[in-house]
């Protein structure tokens, strides 16, 4: 990043005046504590005691043995507290918070597991806590909400434009203008304005860091190919960011193809001619925007992965053909949640489920003494309305009517 927060010809500050005191002060107090062993020390110890640090890397044999071809390894993100690689991130920007003095912190969120994280921090570190969701996924994402709200959260529905993750940073920083004194936004992604592409990647490259001394302990050589879902990026920049540059590693962010690349319903920006530069919440990046620069609707049966925008950090990555991007449709991931559930009892989030997807078109053609890496990025007991209603699951749905008869009393 360079020191107007661009990586390349994307990123930058596109602030309003009132808040640039606020970015000056957080950007100093970042690059201080980035500066400061001891910090580093501090948040891998409360990562490794109140989390779940180093999180596992996991043979999938049935899996391997399936498909013939390379040996598959997932990074088990899903067995971190709350459940997914949110809690990295979160945790680390808590800390910050506690630095800044501020008492208040709010989050955005889509599939509800950054917001649950942003929570449970709140909850550890006694602030007073707010998180935006889109109305849609609200009724998506219940199992989340109701759990933040019982943290002591409170969570408000965004009923804006699209009603989803797009919607829920801009209510976020609307607040965030109003309460710059004691608040500080916890943005969720390796997206908005700098420093925060630069430093929620810098809390998510223990994920990186790990795999690479796992997968040479298990495997004896780097991996070929590692694969991650991408919504906003930061679960594909915690992994990514270690491997850059090493020699025979390829790098694939797998992008929501929703009903089909040719559909419009979809999340697909840097692997379709749909997107284009713009600015917007921020900074600049690739967006799905209308040739007035309105942004487009979008659509994905993952709520976290349905974001009109993309890192600045992978679109320069982009530019620089250091990373591939591939999508996957619905369709596509919901086969891949089934088989992986099958074949190794594990429970993938719908967002994970596409770097699944995306893998298994590709890993029978690869070579047997290969390894791939699959980043799990969480896990799928949130998702339990959506994939039953996808798997139109008839004993779920009885469930459904009984409880609400029940409840109807």
């Amino acid at each position: 990043m360079d020191h107007n927060g661009f990586f390349g010809n994307w990123g930058g500050a596109y602030i309003p005046e009132v808040l640039h005191q606020t970015f000056q002060e957080l950007k100093e107090e970042y690059r201080k504590s980035r500066r400061d062993p001891a910090f580093w020390q501090e948040y891998i110890s409360l990562m490794s005691t109140y989390s779940c640090r180093p999180t596992p890397l996991t043979y999938a044999e049935n899996l391997t043995h399936h498909f013939g071809g390379a040996k598959i390894y997932i990074k088990r993100e899903d067995l971190n507290h709350t459940g997914a690689h949110k809690a990295n991130n979160v945790m680390g920007q808590g800390l910050l918070v506690k630095r800044m003095g501020k008492t208040r912190v709010i989050a955005e969120t889509g599939a509800g597991q950054h917001g649950m994280a942003t929570a449970t921090m709140a909850a550890k570190f006694g602030l007073e806590c707010t998180i935006y969701m889109g109305e849609e996924d609200v009724l998506r994402q219940r199992p989340n909400v109701f759990w933040m709200e019982k943290m002591g959260a409170t969570v408000i529905p965004v009923k804006d434009g699209s009603r989803t993750l797009k919607d829920a940073i801009n209510q976020a920083f609307r607040d965030w203008v109003t309460n710059v004194d004691n608040t500080h936004y916890v943005f969720g992604t390796a997206c908005g304005p700098a420093p925060f592409p630069e430093m929620v990647s810098w809390f998510q490259s223990v994920i990186g860091n790990e795999a690479a001394e796992q997968i040479m302990k298990y495997h004896g050589k780097m991996p070929s190919h590692i694969y991650a879902c991408v919504g906003g990026g930061s679960n594909a920049m915690g992994i990514f960011q270690r491997f850059l540059g090493e020699q025979g590693v390829e790098l694939i962010g797998v992008e929501a193809g929703g009903h089909g690349a040719d559909s419009g319903a979809h999340a697909i920006r840097l692997s379709s001619p749909d997107a284009t530069p713009g600015v917007a919440q921020g900074y600049k990046t690739m967006f799905l925007q209308n040739d007035d620069g309105q942004m487009k609707h979008t659509h994905s049966v993952a709520a976290g992965l349905d974001y009109v925008g993309v890192s600045p950090i992978l679109s320069d990555l982009w530019d620089k053909n250091q990373v591939r991007f591939e999508s996957a449709t619905d369709t596509e991931v919901m086969q891949a949640l089934d088989l992986t559930m099958k074949k190794e009892g594990i429970i993938p989030a719908l967002e994970s489920s596409h770097a699944f997807a995306g893998a298994f078109k590709e890993v029978g053609q690869l070579a047997k003494d290969d390894a791939i890496i699959i980043n799990q990025s969480g896990r799928g007991d949130k998702d339990i309305f959506t994939i039953a209603h996808a798997f139109e699951d008839p004993s779920w749905k009885e469930f459904i009517i009984d409880r609400a008869r029940e409840y109807s009393k």
